[in-house]
């Protein structure tokens, strides 16, 4: 991939969930790489560090109120987004799960990025110079997992928001496509990837046997938002080790 320090320079792009990992190492990445970079999550107070850090302009929203994103989408000119705000809900049977639960995981990570596209794709066909959307969906979406039922559902429901984007709006020259994540083994997510019992078959049936780190999931976000991947859309691009193809 070139690594041009000005390959996105005039290129504005929103990060949702840019106060965790993933969406934390895209800006990063996007940022060198002479994007300019707005930045997302639930309040200024999320956000500051990400801010302070790199530069990049807050613009803090609910991802579950559509007024709130249409109302803080209306004026910016955009010409990518990465949609990386998610929810991971709980781990549950379909016997056992919390209904409450899975239509908050479902709002949030698949009613929330249509959303987003909804009124991002407005003004990127207004400006009339194409552009690139990428979803960060999970490896949960392409096999199933134990305990995923609300995950891996709105995962799969965001893959398929995905296919029609890409479909409806191609004709525009926006590209949209996904990338579908293994466990980035943070705190948040050692405490049911972490056990011995459920990491250790995992890791096994993964050919690389190991983890994402966040900048392996960063870095092909940032390829699929570059013109080297100016013929890439519609996909869903397992970032997994190979778990889900072995």
């Amino acid at each position: 991939m070139n690594e041009s320090k000005n390959d996105f320079a005039g290129k504005t792009i929103l990060v949702t969930g840019a106060s965790g990992g993933i969406g934390g190492a895209t800006v990063r990445k996007l940022v060198a790489r002479g994007a300019d970079v707005i930045v997302s999550g639930r309040s200024h107070a999320t956000l500051e560090p990400i801010v302070n850090e790199t530069g990049a302009r807050p613009l803090p929203f609910d991802l579950t109120s559509e007024s709130q994103i249409a109302d803080a989408l209306a004026d910016v000119d955009l010409w990518g987004v990465v949609n990386c705000g998610g929810f991971g809900g709980e781990i549950a049977t379909p016997q056992d799960t919390d209904i409450d639960v899975f239509d908050k995981v479902i709002a949030i990570n698949a009613r929330g990025a249509l959303l987003v596209t909804k009124y991002a794709a407005r003004t990127m066909i207004r400006l009339g110079k194409g552009g690139a959307i990428v979803n960060v969906s999970s490896q949960a979406s392409l096999v199933a997992l134990k305990g995923h039922i609300s995950y891996g559902s709105s995962k799969a429901a965001l893959d398929n928001i995905t296919r029609v984007s890409a479909l409806e709006l191609g004709g525009y020259g926006i590209r949209v496509n996904s990338v579908n994540p293994t466990v980035v083994m943070t705190p948040m997510s050692a405490w049911y990837w972490g056990r011995p019992e459920i990491e250790g078959p995992a890791l096994a049936q993964m050919p690389l046997h190991r983890w994402a780190t966040e900048d392996d999931i960063a870095g092909p976000i940032v390829f699929l938002l570059s013109d080297e991947a100016a013929m890439i859309t519609a996909v869903t691009l397992p970032i997994d080790g190979g778990y889900t193809n072995c």
